[in-house]
Order: structure tokens, then sequence, then C-alpha cells
């Protein structure tokens, strides 16, 4: 258990105590859960206040660009085997949604702490995590995050000196790239099927060789390490090459390589695989991801895509055709505003679905479906696009804001 259990300070606990009451306006006001605003105004009055709410805590950051909420979720479900858990499982992940998430968890022992990728290192440096759970990078949010590969730069900066257990996916290479300036790393073969972010060397800038599985720069020599963890199949293979069963409620292989790098956490906290594996299978759905909604006597299925890789993802994992398809798209402040993300997407895996579109940018959306040759009706509403769609369960696909927006109306 970490050390330090001395008592907040008076202005920690004057600090904590207004975070708290204005969190809780905001949610009186429906704006929200308010644990953004309550820790902004936490901070405000106690700028070393998560140094502080950390230090009775052994802390695990997880971060990615897909992944992270559902991570953080199943890790923190394997850690209550060994004890009581505080997290941000709703997903606030920048330093004022982290305060508000630690500020309720005195009693706990654990934090599994999910981070924006462009916070971590900062957020590394003031809770001294005991392990970093690092899965994927890719583009994401190109007028907020940085281009990838100053993103893994970044994150490899940040990483020198620090004394937390890396836990790294080994088959991105932005990944190994940013986890190898730390000197203990645990390497998990958790897949990456979205490779278009890395076909150049992070190291030197050469061309890629993918043969395979594998993947090696031939001109600096960069390489993929081998792992002491890995997926396969069904199972999560441990170090000593014992193979664990993963029954998850949760749909997709992306979700399995999420509970194989969990399982890797989680052993290093002394929670072995199978008890791990076993307690993840209680997580039905992750803020409202994967759940299946009843809404005008239709089972409506809810995912989010955030990003490409994120869509390729969600694309593997829906019923297939005719199964009706919503999609929807907003440019928002929390979606990043700039949508040529879509042009990198592969609509054509749609093929077959009938598709209704939604969203303040239904019409981006209608150009970049149409170009594909796929056939759609550009809805104004949810009510409309349900009530046109034929029988069957209907997967609804939707990006940040435009997933809340659904899940709203749908009253989850």
């Amino acid at each position: 258990m970490a050390g330090n259990t001395e008592p907040l300070s008076p202005r920690a606990k004057l600090a904590v105590t207004a975070g708290k009451a204005a969190a809780a306006v905001s949610r009186a006001a429906g704006r929200g859960s308010g644990s953004v605003i309550g820790g902004k105004v936490a901070l405000r009055l106690d700028p070393d206040l998560l140094a502080r709410l950390a230090r009775h805590l052994d802390v695990v950051l997880v971060s990615a660009t897909n992944g992270k909420t559902t991570t953080t979720r199943l890790i923190a479900e394997a850690l209550r085997a060994s004890g009581p858990v505080v997290s941000n499982a709703l997903g606030a992940n920048m330093p004022a949604g982290i305060t508000s998430a630690l500020a309720g968890g005195s009693d706990a022992r654990f934090g599994v702490i999910e981070v924006d990728e462009k916070y971590l290192a900062g957020v590394a440096r003031d809770v001294a995590p005991k392990a970093i759970a690092l899965l994927n990078l890719s583009r994401d949010q190109l007028d907020r995050a940085a281009e990838t590969r100053m993103l893994a730069e970044r994150w490899r900066e940040g990483l020198v000196g620090s004394k937390a257990l890396i836990i790294a996916n080994c088959d991105d290479p932005l990944i190994v790239w940013a986890a190898s300036s730390s000197t203990n790393v645990v390497w998990v073969a958790a897949g990456q099927e979205w490779k278009d972010d890395a076909w150049s060397c992070p190291s030197c800038g050469g061309v890629m060789q993918r043969p395979g599985d594998d993947w090696f720069c031939a001109e600096c020599g960069f390489r993929r390490p081998t792992p002491s963890w890995a997926l396969s199949g069904d199972h999560v293979l441990d170090p000593h090459g014992s193979a664990w069963p993963i029954r998850l409620q949760l749909p997709g292989r992306a979700n399995k390589a999420n509970a194989a790098t969990s399982a890797a956490v989680a052993a290093a906290f002394g929670v072995p695989p199978q008890v791990a594996l076993e307690r993840m299978y209680s997580v039905q759905a992750v803020a409202g991801r994967y759940d299946v909604v009843s809404f005008q006597q239709r089972d409506l299925r809810l995912l989010l895509a955030k990003n490409p890789a994120g869509w390729l993802e969600t694309f593997s994992l829906i019923d297939p055709p005719p199964t009706p398809v919503i999609l929807s798209v907003n440019a928002r402040g929390a979606d990043g505003t700039d949508t040529s993300w879509l042009w990198d997407v592969d609509y054509t895996r749609l093929a077959g679905h009938p598709i209704f579109v939604l969203g303040d940018r239904k019409l981006d959306l209608a150009v970049r479906l149409e170009v594909a040759n796929l056939d759609f009706r550009v809805c104004d509403t949810l009510d409309e696009a349900v009530q046109m769609a034929p029988p069957g369960r209907i997967e609804v696909i939707a990006n940040y804001t435009a997933f809340q927006d659904l899940r709203r109306r749908v009253g989850n």
C-alpha cells in the first residue's frame, strides 16, 4: 500500500469541500456530473491538491487514443479483488476531472486513473504512479492534439526517470518508442488493427517493415520487443506461458486486447490473472458504451467511435447486414472541430446496411458516404431515423458529443 496517509491540510480540505459544492451546483443546474468544474475550483484553491490526494494510493494511469475508458474500468474491477478502488470511471480525464475523482477516494487503496494523452506526463509527475498502461496512439482531434509522432516523443521525454512500471503494447511502434525511455517495461502483445499512423519509424523516420504481426525498421534497427504477455484468441498468455480464458460481456477483439493489458496491470499489483479476468466479466457497459436501450419500441445498441482507428474497431463488431445502422457525427470542442478524419475511415465496410445519418456535421458525413457509393438517408433527429429504419436491432455509432446527445435522448 502507498505509504503516506497523513490527513489533508486545512487548505486542502477547504479545496475539496469547495470543489464538491461547485460540482453539486452544476449537477443541480443540469450541466452534467460537475466533476470538471468541481476539480477546477478545488485546484484553484490548492494547486497541489492532486498530488496530495494521491499520496496514500497505489496509482495506475491509463492512456491511449482508444480504449482507455474501458481499460480503466476493467483494471478497476480487477484490483477490487485486493482492496477499495477510486477511479474516474466516467472518463473526465484531465487534471480537474481526475482531482474530483480522487477527492472521493479517501478510504481507497488503489487509484485507477484514465488520463488524456496530452496530460499524461504532468499527471504522472503529480501522482507518482506505481504503474502506467500505454495502449495505442493514432490520429485524433487534429486541431487540438499533437501529431502522433510528436505526442509519442512527449511521452518518451516524460517517462525518463519515472519509477513507474510501464505496461505497454509492443504491437504499436509509437507506443514502443514512447515506452523505451523507461528502464522498467512489461510488453504486452495486444495487437494493432489500425496501422496508418505507424508506417514510418519514430526513431529515424525510415519506412517501417511489417511482415505479419512483426515490425522493424531496416534502417536503424528499431523493432518490436518480445512480449511477456499476449492476447491469443480468447486467452491471455502470461509470462509463464499459461493460457487464461477471457470471458467478457463487452464485444469485439479490441476489448479482449484491453482485458489482456488489464490482466498484466493487475498482476503487477498482485492480483492473479484468473481472479482478474473473472472479475472483468461483471462489466456490461462503460459510461454508456455497448448499452442496449429501448427507444420507440426498438432496441438500439450505443457504440462510441471518435477517430479512424475507433471506427475501424467498431465496424468489426456490429451485426452483419441487413442490420440498420445510425451514424451521428458532431464537431464541437470535445470532439475536435476538424472533420477531415472522416476521409480516413473505410465506410465501404458498411455496404449492405441501411444507413441513417445524424448530427451537427451530418452533411460532411453524407458527402463522405456518397463518395464511398453507399446508400443512406440524412435525418434531422434520432426519432426520425428510428422510425425509418427497417426491423431489427439498430446499431448506433457516434462520436463523443453526438454519443452524449443520443444518450440524453434515449434517457440513458
